[in-house]
């Protein structure tokens, strides 16, 4: 894989992110949960932010062990595969914390590897 094709990851994370947090603004938990369309949309970004997260090769991911790409995925694939069933009280957390910290880390990685926008 190129550097540059993985570049390409940074910006979806970022795009999928930012969906997450329009898709769920002005909300709090209760609107969320009983808003199926915003609920599924949300879900199958933050699956999509996981999914990009694992063609970011190891090496970037080492440099910029800040973002909990682990957790990411972990997230994605848990989603995804509806293990155990989702809680729905993590997904609202991980909505309000940590996305916006994860869009600035994104934002910051962006910007040390030249990204765009």
């Amino acid at each position: 894989m190129s550097e540059r094709e993985w570049r390409f990851y940074i910006d979806d994370m970022i795009r999928f992110a930012g969906n997450v947090l329009s898709y769920t603004e002005g909300m709090d938990q209760d609107d969320f949960m009983s808003t199926p369309l915003n609920y599924d949309a949300t879900l199958r970004n933050l699956e999509l932010i996981g999914e990009a997260a694992t063609h970011v090769p190891d090496d970037v991911r080492a440099k910029y062990a800040d973002i909990p790409w682990r957790m990411i995925i972990a997230t994605r694939n848990r989603l995804i595969h509806a293990y155990l069933g989702i809680d729905d009280d993590t997904v609202w957390s991980i909505i309000r914390d940590d996305i916006p910290a994860l869009m600035k880390s994104l934002k910051r990685l962006r910007n040390d590897i030249g990204g765009t926008s």
